[in-house]
Order: structure tokens, then C-alpha cells, then sequence
């Protein structure tokens, strides 16, 4: 998967699901993390 696509997709999770600044950054690297595991 792209890097870019990556980062919009673990963003975009991150600013739905992150409840403040501490958990949306957890959110972005455990999406982030997942996205990169994945060979779509």
C-alpha cells in the first residue's frame, strides 16, 4: 500500500476514534502499524 494512502487512512482514523491528544497519536501508529502488516 502506498505511504501516502497509508497516512490519510491512519489520520483519518485517528481523528474519529482519538478521544484527545495522547490517544489520537496512539490511534495514528496502531493504524499506521496495522496498514503496513496488510499486503493488499
Amino acid at each position: 500500500m502506498n505511504s501516502f494512502f497509508k497516512t490519510i487512512i491512519a489520520g483519518a482514523a485517528s481523528w474519529k476514534w482519538g478521544g484527545g491528544c495522547l490517544g489520537t497519536i496512539a490511534v495514528f501508529v496502531i493504524v499506521y502499524f496495522l496498514l503496513g502488516n496488510v499486503h493488499c
